[in-house]
């Protein structure tokens, strides 16, 4: 058959699928017709056997580039990433994490971990001296000293200064966030490390700060954002440890397959923490370093410990009745099926 007639003969399908591409774009976020979309689907791999065939029989090179042009366009809308939707996400964030949070082992092994951590490095530098100097440096501790020297109520940032600062914590913090959920690649012993190791290091800081006579005005500092950036702290460990334990514990799968299925959970768990991690940026520029007096500091830590409270224990403790949305409990069922 000559080229020319099969071009003649192939070219209402290409026009056809051109069509759907164009119904496709104006049908965005609505509901599609289960039927056309299945003739766009039929199309798009008619037209891309056509395109092979261009290509392997020489045809024009004005119709190998239209039809190159053809097959992505459609490639494009037949596999686009699904519509962002502020209800999926709020659902995912408020339903499904919080029951992750509080029914995966993980979360209290960071937890136990890095209280325990913090709390023996504080009290270890509170009976002796040197123990924060050998910890941190004698330069850092000189450092924290001469930044609390003065009541904060004397040296309050100005408005630019502040939202200089929010932005420098921001970074900052999800940093170590960002630090503590990547490591759990290495079998999550590495997120178990950086956690420690800054465990360590702020509770050698704390336990010296509150023995110095700067200890008010370091209190008042860190009183405000420390509940929502701690436990920032030890949710993205906690991800970083589920994403490196599912290498190890595979229930049956490859563990190539065990991290695909357990990734986007962990991440989910991570993004939570880097939304606390912003929280805690944004009091720490703001409040933490103003001349508000110290109760209502003091108020902000109270209201930020019970919003987590209810987090993880009210929106995390559903019943078992209730629709699961990913969680823990439906990748058991999954892994034993």
């Amino acid at each position: 058959m000559k080229l020319a007639l099969l071009i003649e003969q192939r070219a209402s399908d290409w026009k056809a699928l051109e069509d759907d591409l164009d119904w496709v774009v104006t049908q965005r976020g609505k509901r599609l017709d289960p039927q056309r979309l299945s003739e766009f689907a039929r199309r798009y791999r008619a037209v891309c056997s056509d395109l092979a065939q261009a290509t392997a029989r020489r045809y024009p090179p004005g119709t190998i580039r239209y039809l190159h042009q053809l097959v992505a366009a459609a490639h494009a809308q037949l596999y686009r990433g699904e519509t962002f939707r502020f209800r999926d996400w709020g659902q995912t964030l408020f339903v499904a994490v919080p029951r992750r949070i509080l029914r995966d082992p993980c979360t209290w092994i960071a937890m136990g971990l890095f209280w325990g951590l913090f709390l023996g490095a504080m009290a270890r530098a509170w009976l002796d001296p040197e123990f924060a100097a050998q910890v941190v440096g004698p330069g850092v501790l000189a450092n924290m000293e001469e930044m609390y020297a003065e009541p904060l109520s004397e040296r309050a940032p100005d408005d630019h200064s502040r939202d200089a600062m929010a932005g420098f914590y921001v970074f900052n913090n999800a940093g170590i966030g960002l630090r503590c959920f990547a490591s759990g690649l290495l079998l999550g012993v590495g997120s178990l490390c950086v956690m420690a190791f800054n465990a360590i290091m702020l509770g050698a800081i704390f336990g010296h700060m509150l023995l110095s006579d700067k200890s008010a005005n370091f209190s008042e500092f860190v009183t405000a954002h420390g509940p929502f950036e701690l436990t920032a702290v030890v949710l993205s460990t906690a991800a970083g440890l589920r994403l490196g334990w599912s290498m190890i514990d595979t229930h049956g799968l490859s563990r190539g397959a065990a991290f695909r299925q357990t990734a986007p959970r962990a991440l989910e768990i991570a993004l939570a923490a880097t939304v606390l991690f912003v929280l805690a940026a944004m009091i720490e520029g703001y409040i933490s370093p103003s001349a508000l007096p110290y109760w209502f500091k003091a108020g902000v830590a109270v209201i930020s410990t019970l919003l987590l409270l209810g987090y993880i224990f009210v929106l995390g403790w559903r019943s078992p009745g209730e629709r699961e949305l990913a969680g823990l409990e439906v990748e058991g069922a999954d892994h034993e099926t």
